[in-house]
């Protein structure tokens, strides 16, 4: 765990006044894993598949934020092979890819001291491909609910995913956090009222910022007398 708060870690931005916090909710390409190189192998496949180019730079921060019926369509956009493309990748075999994810350090550490504590929750953009994700890492027992774009309507940055953990654990969403690192993880917090924790993204508007998952653990212990 780390030790005393380092501001040059820790940064909090939030408003005073922050309630006791019941539950934990974190994004996952991003936060639990460095999937990079997992996303883009994954959709280089893809369009490998059809005898299309390689994803130029531009398009990976798109694709790292967005679910993959989004990013289907903004890769194959302009080609004849959207519909085909997103039928292919729903048959898709996502497990080779998996091994091209790492797992952020602390990780396992961290949810193995909150579980007996709060709630534990995973929000993601990802599809049918959160659940072998978890199960391989050994993550799947840490969580209470685990709501993926396929258990909603509406995806990020949509509030419905965090409204649904929410109401799930019976709580009010000032008495969450949700940890994630991207402009649209950000986006949904706002418009659900639940309380945001960037990480390692300094940009982003947050009640903290973190540089590492044990942080959070600090974070939550110091609330809510931030």
């Amino acid at each position: 765990m780390a030790g005393a708060m380092d501001r040059d870690r820790i940064r909090r931005t939030g408003p005073e006044g922050q309630e006791k916090i019941r539950a934990v909710i974190f994004d996952c390409d991003g936060v639990m894993f460095d999937s990079r190189q997992a996303n883009i192998h994954f959709y280089n496949h893809l369009l490998s598949r059809f005898a299309l180019p390689p994803m130029t730079e531009d398009k990976v921060p798109f694709v790292h934020m967005r679910t993959a019926e989004e990013s289907v369509h903004h890769l194959f956009q302009g080609t004849p092979f959207g519909e085909e493309a997103q039928q292919y990748r729903k048959q898709m075999d996502y497990s080779p890819f998996i091994r091209d994810m790492v797992m952020e350090p602390g990780l396992k550490e961290l949810l193995a001291r909150l579980k007996p504590g709060y709630g534990l929750a995973v929000a993601t953009n990802r599809s049918n491909t959160i659940g072998p994700v978890l199960e391989v890492f050994g993550l799947k027992e840490f969580f209470d609910i685990v709501v993926s774009s396929l258990d909603v309507e509406h995806p990020k940055p949509h509030p419905e995913s965090l409204l649904k953990i929410v109401k799930f654990f019976g709580i009010r969403p000032a008495q969450a956090l949700y940890v994630g690192d991207s402009s649209v993880d950000y986006e949904t917090a706002l418009q659900a009222g639940v309380p945001f924790v960037a990480y390692k993204n300094g940009d982003l508007d947050a009640l903290v910022h973190v540089q590492s998952l044990m942080d959070i653990l600090e974070v939550i212990e110091s609330l809510p007398n931030l």
